[in-house]
């Protein structure tokens, strides 16, 4: 029996000569999440004048300490007049600053009396100031090739007036599942039968890391239908996902069909929940190489392997580094585990106290329970032939990434 393969080989044969996909023009307000292709540029300084960051009193900080004529107001959005000298101007919060001043005291610390402001001593050059360009500078790059857009970005976007980005296409992916039994919901369930779980989670989860799910089938359980699906499948996407079949049983005709149309890289992984895995490649159209991973069809192994083998697939197809690998998290186990000759994930909670973080186990750590991944937080690495005792320092990889 062939040798269990790490996961560190199977996602390094997965990854290897994996190109990221072309690029597309797409609006601003329709591009959250979606990955840069190349770098941004800034347009314009910002702020793109010198400003108050209050509301107060504008003067030239020299004339502190005396009673000032207020010669102006300054508004937001206004064109201030030059400041004399020996006067100040009352201005609000982002109205720029009129030549002349160089220092904003605010309101509450200004007395008034009649068209005169009070003002206090001593005041510093720039206080109160925001400066041109002190944010960002014009011809900066204002963001990298790669990075995901998330609210802010696109906020640093509409802050330059851009209205379009280039960003990656998302990668199309098909997404098939094997088994008989296998109804989708909103069917009458038969004899033997159970709902599909994993195309809805898995679709989700897809989504969730970039791609586009184009194609989705079931596969019959005979060989001849199998190898058919797939092969319409190659035709339509980047990558091609199935569930179940990829095992040993008399029913179980995915890796024979992968080896038959395609080529088998890698098979049965020292992962635990997961082992049957099955990593590949098919021939797509256009002479494409289309990547192929046959997930086990417990749900619970398909969302771990999701988590460690689709999404850093999506991050090199979107050419996303921040994709390549989860957040690890050094905790305290809240449990007691041991393990075999398989890494084990296990579903975690994580809670906080001050800068200790504790993981806890779900009871039931079966790869058919599916409600050990329900709210789960993070998933806990815990090396192959190891005990870990209550207290135990742990990795845990941080599912909530956006």
């Amino acid at each position: 029996m062939a040798e269990l393969q790490s996961v560190e080989a199977a996602l390094a044969a997965l990854l290897r000569g994996v190109t990221p996909v072309d690029s597309e023009i797409v609006a601003c307000e329709v591009a959250k999440r979606r990955v840069l292709a190349e770098e941004v540029i800034a347009r314009l300084d910002v702020p793109p004048f010198d400003n108050s960051a209050m509301d107060g009193y504008a003067l030239h900080h020299a004339d502190a300490g005396a009673r000032l004529p207020i010669s102006q107001r300054i508004a937001a959005g206004m064109a201030p007049q030059p400041l004399a000298r020996g006067t100040c101007a009352r201005i609000f919060t982002g109205a720029a600053l009129p030549p002349g001043a160089d220092c904003v005291v605010m309101q509450e610390k200004v007395e008034l009396d009649g068209g005169e402001a009070i003002i206090p001593a001593p005041v510093t050059v720039n206080n109160n100031v925001r400066h041109r360009g002190s944010d960002v500078t014009a011809g900066a790059v204002l963001l990298e090739r790669g990075e995901r857009l998330d609210a802010a970005a696109l906020g640093y976007l509409a802050s330059q007036g851009i209205v379009e980005v280039s960003v990656r296409r998302r990668p199309r992916c098909a997404l098939l599942n094997s088994g008989d039994e296998i109804v989708e919901p909103g069917q009458a369930l038969g004899p033997g039968q159970i709902y599909n779980s994993n195309r809805a989670m898995l679709r989700n989860l897809l989504e969730s890391f970039g791609a586009e799910v184009t194609f989705i089938a079931s596969m019959p359980d005979d060989a001849e239908g199998t190898r058919a699906i797939l092969a319409l499948a190659a035709e339509q996407a980047d990558v091609v996902v199935s569930t179940g079949g990829v095992s040993v049983g008399e029913e179980d005709h995915v890796k024979a069909a992968i080896e038959a149309v395609g080529q088998l890289d890698l098979w049965r992984l020292a992962l635990k929940p997961g082992k049957p895995l099955a990593l590949g490649r098919l021939a797509g159209s256009d002479t494409r190489t289309v990547r192929f991973i046959g997930l086990p069809g417990n749900p619970v192994s398909s969302f771990v392997a999701a988590w460690l083998f689709l999404r850093p697939l999506m991050g090199a197809l979107l050419d996303c580094p921040a994709m390549g690998s989860l957040p690890v998290l050094p905790a305290r186990a809240a449990f007691a585990a041991r393990t075999g000759a398989r890494r084990h994930y296990m579903r975690v909670t994580l809670t906080m106290d001050g800068r200790d973080i504790t993981a806890h186990a779900f009871p039931d750590q079966g790869s058919g329970v599916l409600s050990s991944c329900v709210g789960a937080d993070a998933l806990a690495v815990i090396p192959a032939d190891a005990t870990i005792d209550e207290g135990d320092r742990i990795d845990c990889l941080w599912l909530r990434v956006d």
